[in-house]
C-alpha cells in the first residue's frame, strides 16, 4: 500500500514538472528583451544581478521556514506569490512596480524548485535515483520544448503581456495537484544549519564540492544562453521571434529523448563521470562554433543549437544523478546550497558578459564561455563513481 502511494506521489511530481516547468518557462526567452525596454539592453544583467542575490539569500533561510511552515505550505504560498508577480507584469505600466514583480517572480520560481526537490527526493530510492531523476527532468523538459514554440505564436508585436498572463493561468492546474496529491506530505526533520558551515561541509568532500563546481558551470552556460542568445538572433542575426520559437523547440530536444536512457545507464551500466565529461567537450566545441556564425540559416542553427543542448542534457541528467545518490532528504541545506548555483550563475555569468562587452561584440561571447566549459571536464574526471 505505501509502496502505492509512493508511486502516485511520484507520478504526480512528473505531471508537476512538467506544468511548472511550462508555467515558467513560457516567459523565460522574452525576459531579456521584455527587461531591454525598460532597461535598455547593456543593463539587463544588473536585474539578474539583484534577483540572483536575493535568491541566495532566501535560499539560505529555507531551512527555518520549512521547519515553521511546512514543505506543502510554503510552496503553496510560493506559487500565490509567483502568480501574483506574472499579474503585474502583464497589467502594470509602472516600471518600478514591474521590475519588483519580475524579482520577486525570479526568486519564487528558484524556491519552488527546492521544494519540490524535498517532494521527490523524499520517495526516490538509491537504486533508482538515476530513472526517477531521468523522467522528473524528461517530464520538465517536454514543457521547455513547447514553450518557446507557444510564446512564438501568442507573442506578437511584442505584446509581453499576452505571455505573462497565459504562464499566470496554467498556475492553477498546478494549485490543484499540489492540494488534491501532496497535502499529506510528512515533512522530514529538517537541519538548521549555518550557511558557511554548509559551506565547509561541501568543501569537505571533495565529490560533493566537484559536483557542485559541475552544476555550477552547467547553469552559467544556461545563464549566459538564455540571456544573449535570444538577443543575438533577434536582433543581430535578423530571425523573427517565430522563427526563434521553432528554433529553440528543436534545440532543446535532447532534453526529452536523451535523459531517461541516461539516467537508467546510470543506474544500471555505467558510472556518471565519463559521461559528464562527454557532455562537456560536446558543450564546449559546439558553443564555441556559435560566434563564427553570423549569417541567417535557420537549419544551420538548429543543428548547431541542437548540438549544445546534447552536451548539456547529458551534464543536467548525470550531475543531478550523482548528487541525489549522494544526498539524504533531510539535507536541505546541501540542497539549499546545490539550487543556490543557479542564482550565483545569474550573478557572475552577467557581470562577466557585461564586462566583455565593452571589449569584444557581442557575437563573441559564446568563445569564452567555451573555453570556461573545458573545466567541466576537469571536474567530471575527479569524481568518484557511485557504482
Amino acid at each position: 500500500m505505501e509502496n502505492e502511494r509512493k508511486r502516485h506521489r511520484i507520478f504526480t511530481m512528473y505531471l508537476l514538472a512538467f506544468l511548472l516547468t511550462l508555467h515558467a518557462a513560457l516567459p523565460v526567452y522574452i525576459n531579456s528583451s521584455f527587461l531591454s525596454t525598460i532597461t535598455g539592453e547593456k543593463y539587463v544583467g544588473l536585474i539578474y544581478i539583484l534577483c540572483s542575490i536575493l535568491t541566495i539569500f532566501a535560499l539560505t533561510k529555507m531551512s527555518v521556514v520549512l521547519k515553521a511552515i511546512g514543505n506543502y505550505t510554503a510552496v503553496l504560498s510560493l506559487l500565490a506569490l509567483e502568480t501574483a508577480c506574472l499579474i503585474i507584469m502583464a497589467f502594470s505600466e509602472a516600471k518600478v512596480a514591474v521590475i519588483a514583480a519580475f524579482i520577486l517572480n525570479f526568486i519564487a520560481i528558484v524556491v519552488i524548485g527546492l521544494t519540490i526537490d524535498i517532494f521527490l527526493e523524499s520517495d526516490s530510492s538509491s537504486k533508482k535515483v538515476g530513472r526517477i531523476r531521468g523522467m522528473f527532468l524528461t517530464s520538465a523538459n517536454a514543457a521547455w520544448i513547447i514553450a518557446p514554440a507557444i510564446s512564438s505564436f501568442i507573442l506578437s508585436d511584442s505584446e509581453y503581456s499576452k505571455i505573462f498572463l497565459a504562464a499566470a493561468l496554467l498556475s492553477f492546474p498546478v494549485f490543484f495537484l499540489i492540494h488534491h496529491n501532496l497535502k499529506d506530505f510528512k515533512d522530514p526533520p529538517y537541519q538548521k544549519i549555518a550557511f558557511f558551515q554548509t559551506l565547509r561541509e561541501v568543501w569537505r568532500d571533495k565529490n560533493i564540492l566537484g559536483i557542485f563546481m559541475i552544476n555550477f558551470l552547467l547553469q552559467f552556460f544556461f545563464t549566459w544562453m538564455v540571456i544573449y542568445t535570444p538577443i543575438y538572433l533577434h536582433q543581430y542575426i535578423g530571425f523573427s521571434w517565430r522563427e526563434i520559437g521553432i528554433i529553440f523547440s528543436i534545440m532543446l530536444l535532447p532534453f526529452v529523448i536523451l535523459e531517461i536512457p541516461l539516467g537508467r545507464l546510470a543506474d544500471t551500466r555505467y558510472g556518471e563521470k565519463e559521461m559528464l565529461a562527454i557532455g562537456f567537450i560536446v558543450m564546449a566545441v559546439s558553443t564555441g562554433l556559435v560566434s563564427f556564425i553570423p549569417v541567417k540559416d535557420m537549419a544551420l542553427w538548429i543543428v548547431l543549437l541542437f548540438l549544445t543542448r546534447v552536451g548539456a542534457s547529458t551534464v543536467e541528467v548525470m550531475s543531478e544523478t550523482y548528487f541525489f545518490k549522494k544526498i539524504d532528504p533531510d539535507k536541505v541545506h546541501i540542497m539549499s546550497a546545490f539550487r543556490m548555483l543557479r542564482p550565483l550563475s545569474y550573478t557572475i555569468s552577467p557581470i562577466a558578459a557585461m564586462i566583455l562587452l565593452f571589449f569584444i561584440p557581442l557575437q563573441y561571447l559564446f568563445i569564452p564561455l567555451a573555453f570556461l566549459l573545458f573545466y567541466g571536464v576537469r571536474y567530471s574526471l575527479t569524481l568518484e563513481d557511485t557504482r
